[in-house]
């Protein structure tokens, strides 16, 4: 590789064993979960028992675009090799199931575990009522609950369904629900509108409120959807409040995107403790992410739908539809005077990987799914080329002018339009000297983790073939600006 004026120490590239069964359609997600057919969007119901991981999904059966949802159901005991199960949750005479989270009732606090021995899993969800919606009347979304009382396997919705009633709002949804030990209590934090509510509850079906958050905090340029609220630990055991929101459209570049909040909350107000907004993903495709419950200590793992709702629905897969970004770990980190969120991917990719090989150089070419891990030892600004011999290319770099990530797929490959074939940027929250990068690749997307995952950007891409090669350039320099696939090998040869 010739000098272009950056000084990097070792880059390491792993290649990956696909995680799923090995799919032979086009673009398929070999490290990233994906139904096996049809449309799939937010991830809901997450929570971890007796060894397994529990996935379910806003699913719709019948189709590879958006239609009367479902929840659809996998199941992992390592969250990369996942199983797909019979559909848990069939839209009803209260409506179409829409997205929430499941808990492991351990105190029996429901009722529903009668027999010595059994522990329900209860699942709390929206449900939206489409004949409702179309009168115009805004009580058309109501919180409901189901029971399991075989692991997970087959569910049972209460009779006494709705549980939560709507008082009148017409965004009144995604219930994510926690049992609060210092109050005794389930809390539930529901998305309304423009802010989120919380209510509280004995036993999982009578609920009332007890405080509110957000009208005058963070992002607003959009309605807020599918929250999460969890306590979480520094390096130090000093521990705050994490509250995740995500929000549609209004995120940084545009469309769907996560924002979070640290705080401090007392089981009835969330008092944030940062200003401005941040976000967990500065990337076009990472939305509705929320955590797994019942992990046991500090651990936090986050889940998003890998896509926009700017274009999801004319991703040009088949016979799937939508995938979902890699497990991240959140763990806190001090920033100068201010705590931010670093998302870290799983570690049990390992699994996955092959023995890391170590060189001063980038390889000539790769295979995916890849990892590409490197560092630069001074501040210049860079592109990570991704590309193939059509002349596709991904551009993931640093701009040292604007202090900014970024991730250029103006030519990835299969045009998608003005809201996709574009420049992403993020700033860069590190005040380290050293820059440090992990780019994943797989068949369909590149996922950014910089400075130690603090900054992290993840994008759909549809190469007409897959990317096999892989350069550095100098400067904020991308394809578009004059430089041929040809000149693209030579740099690198």
């Amino acid at each position: 590789m010739k000098n272009i004026g950056l000084v990097f120490g070792l880059v390491t590239v792993v290649a990956f064993v696909q995680a799923q069964d090995v799919y032979h359609e086009r673009w398929r997600p070999q490290i990233h979960f994906s139904p096996k057919a049809h449309w799939m969007n937010d991830p809901n119901g997450m929570v971890y028992f007796k060894g397994i991981y529990h996935l379910f999904f806003q699913y719709y059966p019948d189709s590879s675009v958006w239609g009367p949802m479902h929840w659809g159901h996998a199941v992992s005991t390592d969250l990369m090799h996942w199983e797909e199960q019979p559909i848990a949750l069939y839209p009803d005479s209260l409506g179409y199931i829409f997205s929430g989270s499941a808990v492991v009732d351990e105190r029996n606090t429901s009722g529903f575990a009668t027999k010595p021995g059994d522990t329900a899993l209860v699942a709390i969800y929206t449900q939206h009522d489409p004949v409702g919606a179309a009168q115009g009347r805004k009580d058309f979304q109501n919180q409901s609950i189901a029971y399991s009382l075989d692991n997970g396997k087959t569910w049972v919705k209460y009779a006494g369904n709705p549980v939560l009633r709507n008082p009148g709002e017409t965004d009144f949804r995604d219930p994510k629900v926690f049992w609060n030990a210092a109050g005794r209590e389930w809390i539930m934090v529901l998305a309304v509108k423009d802010h989120v509510e919380f209510y509280g509850s004995p036993d999982l079906k009578a609920w009332r409120k007890k405080g509110e958050f957000g009208k005058d905090k963070g992002a607003h340029g959009g309605v807020w959807e599918c929250p999460d609220l969890f306590p979480i630990s520094d390096d130090h055991g000093h521990s705050t409040w994490m509250l995740i929101v995500n929000i549609n459209p209004g995120g940084p570049n545009g469309g769907s995107a996560t924002q979070y909040f640290l705080g401090d909350f007392d089981g009835r107000k969330f008092v944030p403790s940062t200003a401005g907004v941040r976000w967990l993903d500065y990337g076009p495709d990472e939305y509705a992410g929320v955590t797994w419950s019942n992990l046991g200590g500090d651990r936090r793992v986050f889940l998003g739908w890998m896509s926009n709702w700017l274009y999801g629905q004319r991703m040009p897969t088949a016979p799937w539809r939508s995938a979902n970004t890699l497990p991240r770990d959140l763990q806190l980190e001090q920033v100068g005077d201010s705590l931010y969120v670093k998302s870290i991917p799983v570690g049990e990719l390992n699994q996955l990987a092959s023995r890391p090989a170590q060189n001063r150089k980038f390889p000539a070419s790769i295979s995916k799914p890849a990892e590409i891990r490197f560092h630069t030892t001074n501040h210049t600004s860079f592109g990570l080329v991704f590309f193939n011999a059509a002349g596709d290319s991904v551009v993931v770099g640093y701009d040292e002018a604007d202090r900014r990530y970024y991730i250029d797929r103006r030519h990835a490959g299969v045009s998608m339009g003005p809201d996709f074939d574009r420049i992403y940027t993020a700033p860069r929250i590190s005040q380290d000297s050293l820059i440090r990068c992990t780019v994943f690749l797989d068949a369909s997307s590149v996922e950014l983790y910089a400075d130690g995952c603090l900054t992290v950007m993840t994008a759909l891409v549809f190469p007409t073939q897959p990317y096999n090669r892989v350069t550095l350039r100098p400067k904020y320099a991308h394809i578009a600006e004059g430089v041929s696939l040809q000149q693209l090998m030579d740099i690198h040869n």
